[in-house]
């Protein structure tokens, strides 16, 4: 697959992601909503290693400024 993911879009998710992580961890949020945004923030994370977004995909939107 194409990288269809820039840079500010990838850190932007990882500071999301660790946001989420440290609100869970202070017990700002908890139960079923601190379980969803937990695995939201784990699939930001894997997405925003791999450079790819699925959704990105499917609806034509490419953030990466690189010449594929």
């Amino acid at each position: 697959m194409k990288k269809n993911m820039g840079g500010a879009d990838r850190t932007i998710r990882i500071i999301v992601a660790l946001v989420v992580a440290a609100l869970y961890y202070f017990k700002v949020i908890d139960g079923t909503l601190a379980y969803v945004l937990l695995a939201l923030a784990a699939i930001f994370l894997l997405t925003s290693f791999v450079s790819i977004c699925p959704l990105y995909s499917i609806f034509g939107i490419n953030t990466c400024k690189v010449k594929q």
